[in-house]
């Protein structure tokens, strides 16, 4: 289903008002920079903004009517004048660029306008990002180009001197649990995915994911096991967790998965019980808060950050939890 103006508003106010006023007001930039973290609808809403300028039958002069040939193609992909750009591998290469400079040079097929969009403009190479900048810098009068980016300090400041920057602000943890709750997801787990993503669609494969579903019971069962004295987390370490949490990005998800626990023991010692990400959990939470101090709850999630930074760093995922556990055991300080 596609992206309305209503539903914009209603999460991105301030970017809905610039791109809507843009259109009603016929003072369409040459170049539009989107840039925000990764879920917030930035390709969806360059589509919204595409079929606003082509479509055949607006409705209130704003909203896209759906039916008509060009919104259509649009949503298909097929549109002659509306161009979308991504990488090829890793990068955006520099002869993606000039086929895209060769479009650019011609009239459009069926009107004057336009328009390209370059999803990930931050993966340009240096020859991409400075073919790009010669066109940009010469823009044809009917020409729209949206750069989409979630790395925008990574844009050479002087593609982003020529944009009109259009800032996407993360969803609150609020709307974003109703949003997943109303998509069907379960309110012993919205919480969680809500703090892991801020992207419904991801939200949702997680939450349809077996693997995501058993790495949440293998991080709790190491929290408890943690409780016990850190032989019994070693072990736990080589049944579980090296067989489950394989890859980096795997990792750094358990590694957040633990972190959120101990967020929500000093959660519920300052009296916030309604922000828990583990809801289920609360009974036992309830009882194991009062054997840390909020200072030894600080330096676990501390030690946990400090764990991620250090994978990052490319350390032996092995060793690293090794030293994690043994640290977080070892850390204990009770009241």
């Amino acid at each position: 289903m596609s992206l309305t103006w209503d539903e914009l508003e209603l999460v991105q106010p301030l970017a809905a008002k610039v791109l809507k006023n843009s259109i009603l007001r016929n003072r369409v930039a040459h170049a539009y920079l989107f840039e925000g973290e990764r879920g917030l609808n930035k390709k969806e809403v360059s589509l919204l903004f595409a079929k606003s300028l082509f479509c055949l039958d607006l409705i209130n002069n704003i909203n896209p009517c759906e039916q008509c040939s060009n919104c259509k193609r649009i949503n298909s992909s097929s549109h002659p004048d509306v161009h979308l750009l991504e990488p090829e591998g890793l990068s955006i290469k520099k002869e993606q660029i000039k086929n895209l400079q060769q479009e650019f040079s011609k009239s459009g097929v069926e009107s004057k306008k336009k328009l390209y969009m370059i999803v990930h403009s931050d993966k340009m190479t240096t020859n991409a990002a400075n073919s790009l900048l010669k066109f940009l810098e010469e823009p044809n009068v009917q020409t729209t180009a949206i750069l989409i980016t979630e790395q925008i300090q990574q844009i050479l400041p002087t593609i982003l001197s020529r944009c009109q920057v259009v800032s996407f602000k993360p969803l609150s943890l609020d709307f974003l649990q109703e949003r997943l709750l109303k998509d069907g997801i379960s309110p012993t787990i919205a919480p969680l995915l809500a703090h892991l993503t801020n992207d419904p669609y991801e939200a949702m494969e997680l939450y349809q994911d077996e693997w995501f579903a058993q790495a949440r019971k293998i991080v709790l069962k190491l929290y408890e096991v943690l409780k016990k004295g850190s032989l019994f987390a070693m072990v736990e370490l080589q049944e579980d967790w090296y067989n489950h949490f394989k890859e980096k990005s795997q990792i750094d998800q358990g590694l957040d998965l633990l972190l959120f626990i101990y967020k929500d023991l000093l959660t519920l010692q300052i009296g916030r019980d309604k922000q828990l990400t583990y809801p289920d959990q609360r009974t036992q939470f309830e009882g194991d808060m009062l054997q840390f101090s909020p200072l030894n709850l600080a330096e676990k999630m501390s030690l946990i950050l400090e764990a991620k930074r250090k994978l990052q760093g490319n350390m032996n995922p092995q060793l690293l939890m090794e030293q994690l556990v043994l640290k977080l055991q070892g850390g204990s300080t009770f009241v």
